[in-house]
């Protein structure tokens, strides 16, 4: 068994913050800024840590989807051999007084086939040293290599809600049937059985402070990534021009006040024997000791009052309501508000319709080139934008780049920000053309 968690509280774990596709070297930048060497890997970012580790990244990371805690990697090509390292793996760090346990199953290319089996073999180790009150299940097998698929509900007799991948495939689920239970990941590929631990719960793009959401809803873990991609700083203004539930001004203000995202919620290492309070409490301590009082100058508008009154509602949960300035216009009078902007760069960031179907083309080609005018107008500003169709990105007739590509409610997209203009100056807003 070459990883096992039997050492004691002491031990160093190999631990894996899980991406969506696309967005590992910014969760890689993250964790650098913790402290941490990261190895970027298909679908997340491995790093090697303690449960200080466990704790600090889950509290702070703000692109990763979930945490998972390798518990165990070993050869197994017979139930024998199956069982026999499973009860070596202590469980009982990582189990909850009551609630529920779930296996979760993949095997692929190995004399262990039958992912029932398998997982019958795993509960039966975790059944030797589980409270009573802790309640076991099989859940569903999943073999998508992204989590944007629904499992069918049919294994499980219940639903089950979309959820992000472990790499390579082994899916963990993120629906409210599942939410308080601690999964357990075994994942057997060519005889060579890894088993986990998922560190997280809650997936992590649930911060606490989006209870309300407009139309095509964008993931804070998405809309966190857009913005750190740019480089946009906090003595910078920013805004979205179409904020909906207001995702990614919330976002920026928090990066912006160096506010944890993890703060206002719960998670699953909570919940384990071994979990420690009084270090839980001195990294949230110093967490709280590490947000800025600073001014911000974040702006976002949309068209739709609705949205814009949930967006006010979600910055008040957020704590930063009063870094962020809603209101309701349309895109290009939210670029003419600018006027009474100092000079200097700044950065609009937003997430525009897809153009997905085609009677939308007309109408989007014309709000693309309105953003277009709206940046030729101020020079000094870039704009970063997530787009399905290039073909709409060159509507704004901008130099633009690619910083990644991911999906967005099972879309492909692809996030694009400007160059800087040739021969951009500092202008006064009141003399751009």
């Amino acid at each position: 068994m070459s990883t096992s968690l039997s050492r004691g509280s002491g031990s160093r774990f190999e631990l894996f913050a899980v991406t969506a596709p696309g967005l590992e070297s910014i969760t890689a930048g993250e964790l650098k800024t913790l402290g941490i060497r990261g190895r970027q890997q298909p679908g997340g970012v491995a790093f090697d840590g303690d449960f200080n580790r466990v704790y600090l990244t889950n509290l702070w990371l703000r692109t990763a989807s979930r945490v998972v805690l390798r518990l165990g990697r070993f050869h197994a090509s017979t139930f024998y051999e199956l069982e026999r390292f499973a009860k070596k793996i202590r469980w009982v760090d990582f189990l909850p007084a009551t609630g529920s346990v779930e296996v979760r199953v993949t095997c692929r290319k190995s004399r262990l086939y039958h992912s029932d089996a398998v997982a019958e073999r795993v509960l039966a180790a975790i059944a030797r040293v589980a409270p009573p009150a802790v309640e076991l299940q099989i859940a569903a097998s999943s073999h998508q290599d992204v989590g944007n698929e629904k499992p069918d509900a049919k294994q499980t007799g219940k639903a089950v809600a979309n959820g992000d991948a472990i790499p390579n495939g082994d899916a963990v689920p993120n629906g409210d049937a599942t939410d308080r239970a601690q999964s357990f990941i075994v994942r057997i590929v060519n005889d060579e059985c890894e088993i986990s631990a998922d560190t997280s719960g809650e997936l992590l793009h649930r911060r606490g402070y989006r209870q309300e959401v407009a139309k095509a809803p964008l993931r804070e873990t998405l809309a966190a990534a857009m913005v750190l991609a740019t480089g946009w700083e906090r003595g910078q203004p920013l805004l979205d021009p179409m904020c909906g539930s207001g995702t990614i001004p919330i976002e920026a203000a928090l990066i912006g006040r160096r506010a944890a995202p993890g703060l206002a919620r719960s998670f699953q290492f909570m919940n384990w024997a071994s979990f420690d309070q009084r270090l839980w409490k001195e990294i949230l301590d110093e967490a709280k000791t590490a947000i800025l009082n600073v001014a911000l100058d974040i702006r976002g508008a949309d068209r739709d009052a609705g949205a814009i009154q949930s967006a006010t509602r979600n910055a008040e949960r957020a704590g930063v309501a009063e870094d962020i300035r809603f209101s309701t216009e349309a895109v290009s009078a939210s670029f003419a508000s600018l006027e009474d902007v100092a000079d200097g760069a700044g950065w609009v960031i937003t997430n525009p319709p897809y153009g997905i179907r085609v009677r939308e083309s007309a109408d989007l080609r014309n709000l693309y080139a309105t953003l277009g005018a709206g940046m030729n107008a101020r020079r000094t500003w870039r704009i970063g934008i997530l787009a399905a169709e290039d073909s709409m990105a060159r509507q704004m007739r901008l130099p633009l780049r690619s910083r990644f590509d991911t999906q967005n409610g099972g879309i492909p997209v692809r996030y694009l920000v400007s160059e800087k203009l040739a021969g951009a100056r500092n202008r006064s807003p009141k003399t751009s053309p």
